[in-house]
């Protein structure tokens, strides 16, 4: 097939789409407390009396409470042994409880009190009085500053091992809601490259996008959009001012949305009008290039050998070595999950050995600055017998989408 050619209008194309989220259940009230108790394991594991998990993300995977990092400090304390108990502003504790879907006693600070000196007096009443503190990787230095500064009879170190060591390994439930997001993202997808013309803009393309995954029953719309045409695509994450499309220009498009807080993040690349060998030719050395490291993704391997295996392919070709382009100057692949980049990660340096349950991105692009890239991404999770697909790879150049 020619993409492009019998296109259709925008409208039409978001009349076909349908609401795809019938049926889609939410993390439980009881897989939140399974995790705390994950949490609490792995705190003994580790030698931790406590972590800190800041508003945002971690907060919401422990507790199931949805709340914004910002200046003023909302978070959790859960003690290896015992209740977990909040710490929030005082005129924001209606709010915080209306959002929480664990209960818990929440300890609160007026504006002109220090929420840093509530944490050590919190720590103190839970009968902490000195121990090995986890802080949440992505506390803001003010907050984790002010902290250690009121409680300096504590050692505080990173709560990475119990917060990515709980959120690294997915739940059926998790992967489900991943499922339905990625297979919602890929009609998205389709239904983009059935309005493309001559002439469009990426902004046209973006507002599409965003309209499509509304269609489709993303809540928010796209959760991020990159649009590059032709000499653009050389470019991972765009150009300041992106061109609009001409014929035989490559077409890379990115794309996610969010359900019930889970990511979906999917890439297709394509050519507007008629591939040339050239366009063909690195078009499949870059899906040969995933392939090797959905191959190489076994159980017990480390990350670091998915990112060899794919690079080897590419380098072998001529490209690189190792991050030069032109070549895979990033990552092979990143986790995802709640975060659209989150432990672990498919690159050199990154030694965890593949587990069940883990969720990867796989997208070692082919960068080739002054002509063009290309990017096929795709997500794969762990099963006890090894990877398996979220969504398809591209079947050809000529027919990404399985249309033909």
């Amino acid at each position: 097939m020619t993409i492009g050619v019998g296109g259709v209008s925008p409208q039409q194309a978001l009349a076909k789409l349908c609401k795809m989220t019938d049926g889609v259940a939410a993390i439980s009230e009881d897989e939140f407390h399974q995790r705390i108790q994950r949490a609490q394991q792995l705190m003994a594991q580790h030698g931790l009396d406590a972590i800190y998990v800041n508003a945002g993300t971690n907060l919401y995977y422990f507790t199931g409470t949805r709340w914004y990092s910002s200046e003023r400090m909302v978070g959790a304390i859960i003690p290896a042994v015992g209740a977990m108990q909040y710490i929030a502003p005082a005129f924001e504790l209606d709010t915080l409880q209306g959002y929480m879907a664990i209960q818990g006693q929440v300890n609160t600070w007026h504006e002109d009190q220090s929420p840093y000196q509530l944490f050590a007096n919190v720590l103190d009443n839970m009968g902490l009085t000195q121990g090995q503190i986890g802080m949440d990787e992505s506390t803001p230095f003010f907050i984790s500053n002010g902290i250690a500064q009121a409680a300096p009879q504590h050692c505080f170190t990173s709560a990475t091992t119990v917060t990515a060591g709980c959120r690294m390994i997915k739940s059926s439930a998790e992967i489900a809601l991943m499922q339905r997001a990625k297979d919602m993202t890929l009609e998205v997808h389709k239904a983009a490259a059935s309005i493309l013309r001559e002439g469009i803009t990426t902004a046209e393309v973006e507002d599409f996008i965003d309209q499509a995954h509304y269609a489709v029953g993303a809540p928010n719309g796209s959760y991020f959009c990159i649009v590059l045409f032709g000499e653009d695509t050389a470019y991972p994450h765009g150009v300041k001012s992106p061109k609009s499309l001409a014929i035989n220009d490559t077409v890379l498009i990115d794309t996610g949305c969010q359900l019930h807080g889970y990511n979906s993040d999917i890439t297709r690349t394509y050519v507007f009008g008629e591939p040339s060998e050239r366009q063909r030719q690195l078009w499949q050395l870059e899906q040969n290039a995933q392939l090797a490291a959905f191959a190489a993704a076994q159980i017990g391997t480390p990350c670091c050998e998915v990112d060899v295996a794919a690079r080897k392919v590419l380098q072998d070709a001529g490209f690189g070595p190792g991050y030069k382009v032109p070549g895979l100057p990033h990552r092979t692949g990143h986790g995802i999950g709640l975060d659209i980049h989150e432990w672990p990660y498919l690159v050199g340096n990154d030694l965890t050995l593949l587990a069940s349950g883990m969720c990867f991105s796989n997208e070692p692009m082919l960068c080739v600055p002054g002509e063009f890239g290309i990017r096929h991404e795709d997500h794969f999770y762990m099963t006890p017998q090894g990877p398996k697909w979220f969504t398809p790879p591209a079947k050809s150049i000529d027919d990404p989408f399985y249309l033909g």
